[in-house]
C-alpha cells in the first residue's frame, strides 16, 4: 500500500461519522476500498457497499485475492459476496446480521429498509462509490436518510475519482455532502504533497516518442477542427449557450455534450432544427478526431461512408467549407482514383482484370497503379496507408529485443539481476479491444496483410450494400439522388459538372468491380478445404484460413524490380516474424505471409529460414484495452509498458504500480502523434482535473455546513412539511381553531418504481412508503385512486409498444378514479413540442393525437401533468385529501385471479364473462383493436366458431386476420390414432 492511502484511511478512521473522499483519476481507488474492507471487523457489524460498477467490483475482489504476505489465508477467504433479489427474505436477513461485508444494489436495500427486513442496528457502516452521480433525490440519499434516522452511530464513507463531475452544476460538492448527511470533505489531488512525494520518489524510466502524422492525416485533422470551429461559431450566434464553454478544447471531451445539453434542455422545445442538429454534429466531429488517431485508414473511410449514408442532408457540418477535404483525403489514404493519359502500362494491362491486382503485391504504398475496371481510361491505385504508430511500435519492440540481447550477453549485468527480467513481459495499452486485436494482427501477420484484410472487408461491404440497394430499387421508380459530397462528388463550376459526375461513376464502377472479384474469390475459398498445416498463436483463425486459400499457381513472371522489392519485403517479414515468433508462439502465423501476397517461393523460404534461427529473443507482448478497467498491472507485473493510446488515469496507475514496487526497474514508452489533438486532449485532461480540484479547494474553504448535517438532530418527523394541507383548511370555529391530529399519509408503491426518485421525494414530504408488487398501476393513493406514472421517454415507448393501452384498461377495470401521471424533468422544458408543431388533424405519429384518442376511448381516465418530482409529491398530497388510506392486502390482490379464477373487485365482471374475453383476446388474428367489434357482433364463443370468413372479415377489419382465425378454428387436432 502506498503511504498516501494510509493517510486517507487514518483521516476516515478519525471521524466516526465518515466523510466524502475525492481522489484524482487513477489513484487506485479499488485498492483503497479493498484496504478498508480488510480493516473491517465482523464484531463491529455488517458493512454494505453501494453503487459499485461491475468493473469496480471485480477490481476490488482482485485486490483482495491478490497474494500478500501480510494478509492471512482466513482473511482472504472472507471475500465480500453480493446480495441479490434472487435470495429469499430469510436468507437476506441472516446475511444482514452476519457482520460481514456485502455488495448490494440501492433498489434491494431501500425495499428491505422500508419493509423492515433489515435490522439497522446490525449495520456498522455504508461505503458508497461513484458519489459524483448522487443527488438530493437519488435512492442512495433516501437510504442514508432512513439509516441516519434509526442508527446514528454508523459511519457513511463516500468516494469519487471523477473530480470534474464534482464541480458540474451549482455547489455540487456541498449538495452531495448535504444529501449524505456528511460534514467532512477530503480532497486528494495528484499535486497533493503526500501523493506527489510517494509517486515521484522512484519514478519509472519514461521515453516520450513523438510520431509525426502522415500528410493526409494532418490535412484531415485540420479540416475537422475548422469544421468544428465553424459549428461552434454557428452555435454562438444562437445566444442560447454560455460562450466561455464553446471552445474546440472543450469539444474534445464527452462532457462537452452534457454541458451544452444542460444549458439547452429548458428551451429545447423552442429551438430550431438547425441548432439541434449542431449539437449532434459536434458530437460527430469529436468522434472523427478521436477515430483519426485510433483506427486504421480503411476503418476510418468506412465510418465516413456510414456517416454519408446516415447523416444525409440533415447535417450542418457536411456543408461546411472544409468538409470535402475530410472525405477526399480519407479516400487518398486508402486508394487513389484517376484517369490514365497515355501511360504505357495501362495500355499493356488493358485486358487484365482485378485477378492480376490480387496476384501481384498490391500492398505497396503509392507505387503500383492497378486497373480494376475494364475501362482503359480509369485506374484505381491502392494506397492502403498504414498508421504511422504501427511502424514505430515495431521499432520499439525491436529496440526492446536488442536491449534484452545486450543484457543477456553482458557479464557485468546478468539476466537474473532485477525482477523485471524474470518475466520480461511487455504490456501494450490501447484504448479499446478492437485496437488490441488489430495491433496483435500487425505483429503476427504484418501491417500489409492487416490493411489488405481491412480493404477486402471494405470492398465486400460495398457488394452487400449494392445488393440491398438493388432490392430496394425494385420497389422504387427512381433512385434517390444525393447532394454534393454526399454522393462523393465535389461541387465545382457548372462547366465541370458532367466531367465530375462521370468520374465519380467510374470510381464507383472500379470499386464495385474489385469488390465483386473479391466476393467471387471468397466464395471459391469457402469450397476449398482449409490448409491442414498447423498454425500456432493467438488471433483470428477465420481471417487466416481465408487468406491461406488465395495462393494461385498461375502467378505471372516476376520482373527484376519486383525481385528487389521481394528481397526488401523478405527482410521486413524477417523482422516481423522474429518479433512474433518470440511473442509466446505468435510467430508461426506469419510463416507464409510472403506467398500470400504473391511473393515467389524462394523469397518465402529465406524468410522462414531466418525467422526460425532467431526465435525466443523477444519477451511476450500482452495487449490491454483501457476500456476493460481491470487491474492488469498487478496481475501481469510487466517490466516494460508501451502506452499506445495515452490516458491520464492509466498514467496514474503506472505511477502507483511503480511506487508499490520501488525496486522494480520499469520502462514506459509513450506514443504520441506530434501536433495532434491526441496530445492536446491528454494535456487538457490534466489541466481540467487540476482546475476542478482548485475549484473544490475554494468551495471547501467557503463551505457553510450546518451543525446538524451529520444527522444527529434528524428526527422521525423532521422531513414532514410543517404546514400540511389539512391544517391550511382547518376552520377556526371548530374547537377554537385547534389543529387536528395529523395522520400519517400512506402510499403503496410498486417495486419497479424504486428505479426512479419519486418514492424518495414522497418520503421527504412525510408520506409512508409501502413497497409491494402491483399488477395494476404504479402508485395506489386510496382505495379509489390508482396512478400510472410515465416519464416522457417511457410515455413514447409505451405508446409505440401498445403497453399503455393495456395498463389504462386494467386501471379502468379495477379502480373508480384511474390517473395517468405524465411527469416532466425539472431541468427540461414543460412541453412535448412547440405550439407551431401541433397540427389540426389527428396523425398516427403525433403524441398529442395518441393522447387524445386514449382519453376519448377511456372517458373516466384522468390525465395529470407534473413539472417535476416535487410537483408530483404536491399533487399526490392534494389527491389524498378526504380519501381513505389504501389497503396493502387488497392492492396486492387486484388483478390477480384466485384459485377459482375469480378476480376480486372486477368492475367488468358484472357485465362481461371476463374469462371468455381473455380467451378471445388470445386467439390468432384477434388484437386490441378488433376484439370489441367481435364481442358486439356475436354473443358467445360458440357463435364465433361458426361464423363464415366474410362475416369475420367484416368484424375483424381485414381478410388476413379473418383467415388466420378461421384456419385456427378449423385446424384438425392431431391424434395418435
Amino acid at each position: 500500500m502506498v503511504q498516501f492511502h494510509e493517510h486517507i484511511i487514518s483521516d476516515l478512521l478519525e471521524d466516526t461519522a465518515g466523510g466524502l473522499v475525492v481522489l484524482s483519476s487513477g489513484l487506485a481507488l479499488p485498492k483503497l476500498i479493498a484496504s478498508l474492507l480488510l480493516l473491517h471487523d465482523p464484531s463491529q457489524g455488517t458493512l454494505l457497499l453501494l453503487s459499485s460498477s461491475p468493473s469496480q467490483k471485480s477490481s476490488i475482489l482482485t485486490h483482495l485475492r491478490n497474494p500478500n504476505p501480510q494478509i492471512s489465508d482466513s482473511e482472504v477467504l472472507n471475500l465480500p459476496s453480493e446480495i441479490t433479489s434472487d435470495l429469499p427474505v430469510h436468507h437476506r436477513l441472516s446475511l444482514y446480521s452476519s457482520g460481514a461485508a456485502f455488495f448490494i444494489t440501492s433498489r434491494i436495500l431501500i425495499v428491505d429498509l422500508l419493509t423492515s427486513r433489515l435490522p439497522t442496528s446490525a449495520l456498522a457502516g455504508l461505503i458508497i462509490l461513484n458519489a459524483h452521480s448522487l443527488s438530493e433525490t437519488s435512492t442512495e440519499a433516501f437510504i442514508v436518510r432512513i439509516l441516519r434516522t434509526s442508527n446514528r452511530s454508523m459511519y457513511i464513507r463516500a468516494f469519487s475519482d471523477k473530480p470534474h463531475a464534482m464541480v458540474a452544476g451549482f455547489a455540487k460538492a456541498e449538495r452531495t455532502l448535504k444529501s449524505l448527511y456528511l460534514r467532512k470533505l477530503f480532497l486528494w489531488p495528484r499535486f497533493q504533497v503526500y501523493v506527489s512525494q510517494d509517486l515521484e520518489r522512484d519514478p519509472p524510466e519514461v521515453v516520450d516518442v513523438r510520431v509525426p502524422m502522415s500528410p493526409h492525416m494532418r490535412v484531415i485533422q485540420k479540416a475537422v477542427i475548422e469544421v468544428m470551429d465553424a459549428c461552434l461559431k454557428e452555435m454562438r450566434k444562437t445566444n442560447k449557450v454560455d460562450v466561455e464553454d464553446l471552445t474546440v478544447e472543450n469539444g474534445l471531451f464527452k462532457s462537452f455534450d452534457e454541458i451544452v445539453r444542460r444549458q439547452l434542455d429548458p428551451i429545447w422545445h423552442i429551438l430550431g432544427k438547425r441548432t439541434k442538429q449542431l449539437v449532434s454534429d459536434l458530437k460527430t466531429l469529436r468522434k472523427l478526431l478521436d477515430y483519426l488517431v485510433r483506427y486504421d485508414a480503411v476503418t476510418y473511410l468506412k465510418y465516413l461512408d456510414s456517416l454519408r449514408a446516415s447523416e444525409s442532408f440533415r447535417s450542418v457540418w457536411i456543408f461546411a467549407e472544409s468538409s470535402y477535404k475530410i472525405f477526399e483525403y480519407a479516400k487518398k489514404r486508402v486508394y487513389h482514383f484517376g484517369r490514365l493519359d497515355g501511360r504505357k502500362h495501362a495500355v499493356q494491362n488493358k485486358n487484365l482484370t482485378s485477378k492480376k491486382r490480387k496476384l501481384k503485391d498490391s500492398s505497396k504504398e503509392k507505387e503500383d497503379a492497378l486497373p480494376t475496371s475494364t475501362n482503359s481510361q480509369a485506374v484505381l491505385e491502392e494506397v492502403l496507408e498504414e498508421a504511422p504508430k504501427w511502424k514505430v511500435l515495431r521499432e520499439v519492440l525491436e529496440e526492446i529485443k536488442e536491449e534484452r540481447n545486450k543484457h543477456a550477453m553482458s557479464e557485468g549485468d546478468p539476466v537474473i539481476d532485477g525482477e523485471e527480467d524474470n518475466n520480461g513481459i511487455v504490456l501494450v495499452a490501447c484504448k479499446d479491444e478492437r485496437s488490441c486485436m488489430q495491433l496483435e494482427d500487425c505483429i503476427t501477420k504484418g501491417p500489409d496483410k492487416v490493411m489488405r484484410e481491412e480493404w477486402e472487408k471494405y470492398l465486400l461491404s460495398k457488394v452487400e450494400l449494392c445488393s440491398l440497394r438493388k432490392c430496394n430499387n425494385k420497389k422504387k421508380a427512381k433512385d434517390p439522388k444525393g447532394f454534393g459530397i454526399l454522393d462523393g462528388v465535389i461541387l465545382k463550376t457548372p462547366g465541370q459538372n458532367a466531367e465530375v459526375s462521370s468520374l465519380s461513376k467510374q470510381e464507383h464502377d472500379a470499386l464495385m468491380t474489385a469488390a465483386v472479384e473479391i466476393s467471387k474469390q471468397a466464395e471459391k475459398d469457402m469450397v476449398v478445404e482449409d490448409d491442414p498445416q498447423p498454425r500456432g498463436g493467438i488471433g483470428h483463425g477465420k481471417a487466416r484460413g481465408k487468406r491461406r486459400q488465395k495462393r494461385k499457381p498461375e502467378s505471372p513472371p516476376v520482373s527484376p524490380n519486383e525481385e528487389n522489392k521481394c528481397e526488401k519485403e523478405a527482410t521486413m517479414d524477417d523482422k516481423t516474424d522474429k518479433i512474433a515468433s518470440e511473442n509466446g508462439g505468435l510467430g508461426s502465423t506469419t510463416k507464409h505471409a510472403g506467398l500470400e501476397r504473391g511473393v515467389p517461393q524462394k523469397c518465402v523460404q529465406k524468410v522462414n529460414a531466418t525467422s526460425f534461427e532467431n526465435a525466443k529473443q523477444l519477451p511476450p507482448v500482452h495487449f490491454y484495452a483501457l476500456e476493460s478497467d481491470q487491474p492488469i498491472l498487478n496481475i501481469l507485473k510487466p517490466s516494460i509498458i508501451i502506452v499506445y493510446h495515452p490516458d491520464m488515469a492509466f498514467v496514474r496507475e503506472i505511477e502507483i504500480y511503480k511506487a508499490e514496487n520501488p525496486t522494480k526497474r520499469l520502462k514506459v514508452y509513450f506514443l504520441f502523434y506530434e501536433d495532434s489533438t491526441e496530445v492536446q486532449k491528454f494535456e487538457a485532461s490534466i489541466r481540467r482535473e487540476n482546475g476542478a480540484f482548485e475549484s473544490l479547494i475554494r468551495q471547501k474553504s467557503l463551505m457553510m455546513i450546518p451543525v446538524d448535517q451529520d444527522g444527529r438532530c434528524l428526527g422521525p418527523t423532521s422531513s414532514i412539511d410543517p404546514q400540511s394541507i389539512s391544517s391550511q383548511n382547518s376552520i377556526t370555529r371548530k374547537a377554537g381553531g385547534r389543529k387536528e391530529a395529523e395522520k400519517e399519509m400512506q402510499v403503496i408503491v410498486d417495486m419497479r418504481e424504486f428505479m426512479s426518485s419519486l418514492p424518495n421525494v414522497l418520503h421527504q414530504k412525510g408520506m409512508r412508503i409501502i413497497p409491494v408488487t402491483l399488477e395494476v398501476g404504479d402508485y395506489i393513493l386510496s382505495p379509489l385512486i390508482c396512478v400510472e406514472r410515465k416519464s416522457i421517454q417511457d410515455l413514447f415507448g409505451s405508446f409505440a409498444s401498445g403497453r399503455l393501452y393495456h395498463q389504462v384498461e386494467m386501471m379502468v377495470r379495477y379502480y373508480r378514479i384511474p390517473v395517468l401521471l405524465i411527469e416532466f424533468s425539472q431541468d427540461k422544458s414543460f412541453s412535448f413540442q412547440s405550439a407551431s408543431d401541433i397540427g389540426d388533424d389527428v396523425t398516427p405519429n403525433s403524441i398529442i393525437s395518441k393522447l387524445s384518442l386514449l382519453v376519448l376511448h377511456f372517458p373516466r381516465l384522468r390525465v395529470v401533468w407534473s413539472r417535476s418530482l416535487h410537483a408530483t409529491a404536491e399533487i399526490f398530497a392534494s389527491l389524498k385529501v378526504n380519501q381513505d388510506e389504501p389497503d396493502e392486502t387488497k392492492a396486492i390482490r387486484v388483478g390477480v385471479p384466485s384459485e377459482e379464477g375469480v378476480v376480486e373487485d372486477d368492475v367488468r365482471a358484472e357485465n362481461y364473462n371476463t374469462s371468455a374475453v381473455e380467451f378471445l383476446r388470445r386467439l390468432p388474428g384477434v388484437t386490441d383493436s378488433n376484439y370489441r367489434a367481435i364481442m358486439d357482433g356475436c354473443q358467445s364463443l360458440a357463435e364465433l366458431a361458426i361464423l363464415p370468413v366474410e362475416k369475420l372479415a367484416e368484424l375483424m377489419g381485414g381478410q388476413k386476420a379473418a383467415k388466420t382465425l378461421r384456419d385456427f378454428l378449423d385446424a384438425k387436432y392431431p391424434t395418435l390414432l
